[in-house]
């Protein structure tokens, strides 16, 4: 559910003066991750390396009371549960987005992953969740990326999490992955902690 809040009353009251009217409040953060494990499990299970990787995402943030905030039109909204947005590439070659809630159970998570992504894909339509706090995301596996600065724009204050193609080593396989967030909803200190989080997540996932 998706409901206003005062923004006084909550821990981002200071920040949510500075930042809530600044032309450029988006911080955004790169960290170059080991994803050996989602690999192994992707080709092991014969599960998409996204959506494993958008599943350690959301696990991640639920657990980071910020995630659940989102910075609007001068407003300040918080949430009680999370989505992963997907971006799809349609049969027409053109692309869609589509909502994935985030739940408890990794096997129903991935379930609703593959049928609202196909559906996006064949159907040319996207797809929305209204009352749920949206965790954006954006792979771009065409090459190998260092880092991605998406637009700066109120438009879309939502964090997003963004990432090119998987580096295979001889040891270990490495992804750079940059987390984009609205200062008025964490801090660096909280995208710090996120990027640590998914990194444990991603170690520890099993499917």
């Amino acid at each position: 559910m998706k409901r206003e809040i005062d923004p006084q009353q909550t821990t981002r009251a200071e920040a949510f003066t500075l930042w809530m009217s600044s032309p450029m409040p988006m911080v955004t953060l790169t960290k170059t991750f080991d994803v050996s494990n989602i690999v192994k499990a992707s080709k092991k299970r014969g599960i998409k390396f996204n959506a494993l990787l958008c599943l350690c995402i959301g696990r991640a943030a639920s657990s980071i009371n910020e995630f659940y905030l989102l910075p609007e039109q001068g407003r300040l909204y918080t949430y009680d549960r999370i989505a992963i947005n997907v971006i799809v590439t349609n049969k027409k070659g053109g692309i869609n987005s589509c909502d994935i809630p985030l739940t408890a159970d990794a096997k129903e998570f991935l379930k609703q992953y593959n049928q609202l992504t196909q559906k996006a894909g064949n159907e040319c339509k996207s797809s929305f969740l209204e009352d749920y706090m949206i965790i954006g995301t954006s792979a771009i596996i065409g090459t190998e990326l260092d880092s991605i600065i998406n637009q700066y724009t109120d438009k879309f204050s939502n964090p997003m999490v963004m990432w090119g193609k998987y580096r295979k080593g001889w040891f270990k396989t490495t992804l750079p992955i940059s987390f984009q967030f609205h200062h008025t909803q964490m801090d660096g200190g909280h995208g710090a902690l996120f990027l640590e989080q998914l990194q444990q997540e991603i170690k520890g996932l099993r499917v």
